[in-house]
């Protein structure tokens, strides 16, 4: 039983993340020196993420538009991102943004309308 709901949850990750991709819209356009910002900005932010989940797809959307180069991450089962994301975060959930602060600070930021929010207001005057 578990394995066919394994099977159920992969194909239907596979619809999610097809649907996504078939009607991704077009990036924010800036300058270079406007988009080198962001690069330099976005340099110390890391997305943990799922490949399938809805939620994920939605936070990575927001990245695709906005046109932020954010490292991405799948904690998957097994994987090594997934013990920095328990280390650094103290649990798995996804997605998660890991921003790391010019002070040396770290932040784990958790739940996808508060990413999307979090990057849409952290960007906005780059363009």
């Amino acid at each position: 039983m578990d394995m066919l709901v394994k099977i159920i949850r992969n194909a239907l990750g596979l619809v999610i993340v097809a649907g996504d991709v078939l009607t991704r819209w077009g990036k924010v356009k800036r300058s270079s020196e406007a988009q080198e910002k962001v690069a330099v900005t976005s340099k110390n932010m890391t997305l943990y993420h799922f490949f399938g989940c809805p939620f994920c797809v939605k936070t990575r959307r927001t990245i695709h538009k906005l046109n932020l180069p954010i490292n991405k991450k799948s904690a998957g089962q097994g994987s090594q991102y997934r013990h920095e994301l328990i280390a650094g975060g103290g649990k798995v959930q996804v997605p998660c943004l890991h921003i790391k602060h010019e002070d040396g600070s770290d932040q784990w930021m958790y739940e996808s309308k508060q990413i999307s929010a979090y990057l849409h207001q952290r960007f906005a005057d780059y363009q």
